[in-house]
């Protein structure tokens, strides 16, 4: 009797995950907010201003907060800034790094080791990304500031090099390194996730631009659960891809809204930031921005924190997420240029 009842709870739940994952489901806007909003949590040097940031991951230890912040504007090209930061859990600013080496920190990631990841889209600049010489590559840092490897040539590369306006970065339990490429959702342009070994090896690239099935658009994120699948924030085209680590599509949702961020904790609870809903994407209007928190498992969002900003004419509430060991949750905010810090009521 006890099997009965389990498979017919799993198949409601697959029921509901498979309802919610339509592309045109009704906006998923009305779920509860438990959280209270803390601004100013972050503390920068005297004299020192916030710039954009969608950077922001949680230390190895589970309470330090890893942001990578442009510099007091939207970019670093001009400045003698360190990007790189990293804050205590009072907030405090206790340690920096990266001057000189970043052009537009866009992502950042820390490996099972403490080491440091930063993704350096360079798609903040212009015209003058293309003859930067430095831009479109990942760094790895140590946990004090040392730099360990670079992935992807100085200034970039399209087709078989690599890369072009990459976006975020993430490693898995072997070492594998996946790092997802493409910021802009014109025709032709770079639309893939590639997968390096450890030693930064190229193993596999995966997807092209466009709508279709195994195609992307602007693939934003990337995340990985406690069963090694990989989620792929695919932005421009609304929704999340769950492949395995070969990239074999397993599932696709939409009920997270338009996915700039994802963050998966160690209880597989999923946080997915939505920063351009309406304005910048108007087909999308009726979700509203915010970070959704549901299970990465079933798929139900059970949470949801909305953007305060009821009708942003550009980029608005968090675009990178990270949630602690204690479950505070930090959005990294583009728009309002600001890190803000999420605690339960």
């Amino acid at each position: 009797m006890r099997r009965l009842l389990l498979l017919a709870a799993l198949s409601a739940t697959s029921v509901v995950a498979e309802a919610q994952s339509s592309p045109t489901m009704p906006a998923v806007n009305d779920r509860p907010n438990p959280y209270r909003t803390v601004e100013g949590w972050a503390k920068l040097p005297e004299g020192r201003t916030w710039g954009s940031t969608s950077a922001v991951a949680i230390d190895k230890d589970g309470k330090h907060v890893w942001v990578a912040e442009r510099c007091g504007v939207n970019n670093c090209a001009a400045s003698a800034l360190a990007p790189v930061l990293k804050f205590d859990q009072s907030g405090k600013l206790v340690a920096s790094f990266g001057a000189g080496m970043i052009l537009s920190p866009h992502g950042i990631h820390v490996d099972k080791d403490g080491n440091i990841w930063v993704v350096d889209c360079a798609c903040t600049l212009g015209a003058t990304q293309a003859s930067a010489g430095k831009g479109h590559q990942i760094h790895k840092f140590s946990p004090t500031g040392t730099h360990l490897m670079s992935l992807g040539a100085p200034g970039g590369g399209k087709d078989s090099a690599f890369f072009w306006q990459p976006n975020a970065v993430v490693t898995a339990n072997n070492g594998d390194i996946y790092v997802a490429e493409g910021h802009s959702s014109r025709a032709g342009s770079n639309a893939r996730v590639l997968v390096f070994d450890k030693s930064g090896k190229l193993r596999k690239s995966w997807g092209s631009f466009g709508k279709g099935e195994g195609q992307l658009d602007q693939p934003h994120a990337l995340a990985i659960d406690s069963k090694g699948r990989l989620f792929i924030g695919d932005r421009g085209n609304d929704r999340i891809l769950i492949v395995d680590q070969d990239f074999k599509i397993l599932d696709t949702w939409h009920q997270f809204s338009r996915p700039s961020g994802i963050w998966i904790d160690k209880n597989d609870m999923l946080y997915v930031a939505d920063s351009e809903s309406g304005s910048v994407n108007p087909p999308h209007g009726a979700w509203t921005r915010g970070i959704r928190i549901g299970s990465a498992r079933t798929g139900e969002v059970t949470a949801f924190i909305p953007d305060p900003e009821t009708k942003p004419a550009n980029t608005s509430s968090a675009e990178g997420v990270a949630v602690d060991a204690s479950g505070n949750i930090f959005g990294a905010e583009v728009g309002q240029k600001a890190l803000k810090r999420y605690e339960k009521k």
